[in-house]
């Protein structure tokens, strides 16, 4: 009965903490070091709905699903390819609902999170997807399953090839595979 959330910027973290603070029970906040994107502070605390999404762009045809500190670099690539962005928040519990909605809207769902692919974020996406039938293509972009040399957290990022640059090329290749498939098996 645990609730994990992962904030995009310094004021959705300080919206969470309190959230948690609220909450009758355990509360997880799992934020990175170093310094956040900037964000505007809001003066007034509120407690966020727990277990909600919420999209922060809307586009076509692509849906990614980002987790935390990869908001920001996820938007900057919705904007260059024109698709939805979805600020997911909750790790636990997870928005089934938006992901299920961005599942029947969109042909492609990318996951981006600051944490390693195997049993991670993306992979309680994909379970969310099984578990009610979804057949979509997914992309799971996040560190792989090695040891991460100490430094940075940029200089982390960078050596897994999480910056910008590599969560595009990520994204692009799996439009590309899905543009490719043959067309009974694309959806409409």
């Amino acid at each position: 009965n645990v609730t994990i959330m992962a904030p995009a910027d310094e004021n959705e973290c300080r919206q969470m903490l309190y959230t948690g603070f609220m909450l009758d029970g355990p509360a997880v906040v799992r934020y990175p070091r170093g310094s956040g994107p900037g964000a505007e502070i809001m003066e007034t605390m509120q407690k966020l709905p727990v277990g909600r999404a919420e999209v922060k762009r809307t586009g076509s045809r692509v849906a990614i699903l980002a987790f935390g500190t990869m908001v920001e670099p996820a938007l900057k690539i919705a904007e260059r390819i024109d698709a939805t962005l979805v600020n997911m928040r909750f790790i636990k519990p997870l928005d089934t609902d938006i992901v299920l909605e961005m599942a029947a809207s969109h042909e492609l769902l990318i996951t981006v999170e600051e944490s390693v692919v195997a049993g991670g974020s993306g992979s309680a996406v994909n379970e969310c997807l099984a578990a009610a039938g979804m057949p979509v293509a997914i992309g799971n972009f996040g560190l792989p399953d090695r040891l991460v040399q100490h430094g940075s957290r940029d200089e982390m990022l960078a050596d897994a090839d999480m910056m910008v640059q590599g969560i595009e090329a990520f994204v692009q290749t799996r439009i590309a595979q899905i543009e490719s498939a043959a067309p009974a098996t694309r959806r409409a």
